[in-house]
């Protein structure tokens, strides 16, 4: 199968650095394998959503060169295919309905691994929809971090598929439309590493190919906390797309081109990409989110 990789941010803010790190590690190894790069936007969660974040999004991702060979796919507007996904889960018997809520599950003291509700059932709204976590273990070998091992229903228990307030759980959006997009490595960051095996269990059960994974280190702020827009990452700086693309670059450990312009820079650096020099990363430090990145001192 032809290489497919993708990029998938969530609009709950603009571009920040860390982002920009997955965006372009994903573009390179999708150029090296002369393949193609997909967008996807994963606005399925709109009580999260900041308003213009999407377009911020493909714009900044625009101006720095990063071009997608696709439309981007939007996940608010498959619920039909999550929809279907749900409901050959349930005719095998590996989702049930549930209607604990979370001060339930907080006074339990436990994860939900049950494979049932603890609580019962309510006639005043609709229940959650969750897997029922096999006591199985899923292994994989990370393209980045090595190997993998997780008991489904010891590490994570029964997880949501769809809430109780009609939205989708993030694991079966993203196991269903990977397949539809005909994913064959998913290149992001290490704060889903976790998310992985949950979704290799998924597409097994559905009966859908697993893709490869590489799993980046982590983009971090000077007090060691994960760039994100929880943390109110700033955005990338747009002024100057060249400066921050050789930033990206830097943190990534490869070759820096010397061009004219992002469309310069990106050719010369697929074509010097180098993804053994991401081996032995860790958590980096981006100083002032885009100047010169330094790895993170051991402890």
């Amino acid at each position: 199968m032809a290489y497919r990789g993708r990029f998938a941010p969530s609009p709950t803010g603009e571009l920040h650095f860390g982002s920009l790190v997955a965006a372009l590690a994903s573009w390179l190894c999708a150029r090296r394998q002369h393949g193609e790069w997909l967008l996807r936007i994963e606005d399925i969660d709109p009580p999260r959503e900041m308003a213009g974040s999407t377009r911020a999004i493909l714009t900044a991702l625009a101006r720095l060169g990063l071009g997608a060979d696709a439309p981007p796919l939007f996940q608010s507007r498959r619920g039909h295919a999550y929809a279907e996904a749900l409901q050959a889960l349930r005719a095998e018997g590996h989702a049930f309905p549930c209607w604990c809520s979370r001060a339930d599950l907080e006074s339990a003291g436990t994860l939900h691994r049950d494979g049932r509700c603890i609580s019962a059932p309510r006639g005043d709204r609709e229940p959650a929809w969750r897997l029922r976590a096999p006591d199985r273990t899923i292994a994989f070998v990370d393209g980045l971090q090595g190997p993998q091992v997780q008991n489904m229903r010891e590490a994570v228990g029964d997880f949501v598929l769809k809430r109780a307030d009609g939205l989708w759980g993030y694991q079966l959006a993203c196991v269903v439309d990977d397949a539809h997009q005909r994913i064959t490595e998913v290149v992001r960051g290490c704060d889903l590493l976790d998310s992985t095996p949950r979704q290799i269990l998924l597409q097994r059960l559905l009966g859908l190919p697993t893709p490869a994974y590489l799993h980046l280190p982590l983009a971090m702020d000077a007090e060691g906390r994960k760039l994100s827009k929880s943390n109110d990452a700033p955005s990338v700086d747009l002024g100057n797309p060249g400066a921050t693309l050789v930033c990206a670059l830097r943190f990534l450990a490869q070759d820096i081109p010397e061009a004219a312009d992002p469309a310069a820079m990106l050719h010369a650096a697929a074509e010097r990409f180098d993804p053994g020099r991401l081996h032995g990363l860790t958590a980096r430090v981006a100083e002032a989110n885009l100047g010169t990145s330094r790895q993170r001192p051991a402890g």
